[in-house]
């Protein structure tokens, strides 16, 4: 059962992975500023 719930939490990670991806895309392409974190700094990023 164990095994189960890590696959389970496994592919909802790649799927939210994915969307997340997908969402910054489109706003680069809108040329929205993007914010990443580093460093415990953000940093906004028009590309």
């Amino acid at each position: 059962m164990q095994k189960k719930n890590y696959e389970l939490s496994a592919k909802l990670l790649r799927l939210a992975n994915r969307g997340a991806h997908r969402a910054q895309e489109r706003a680069r392409r809108a040329g929205v500023p993007v914010t990443y974190a580093i460093g415990g700094k953000l940093i906004k990023v028009k590309l």
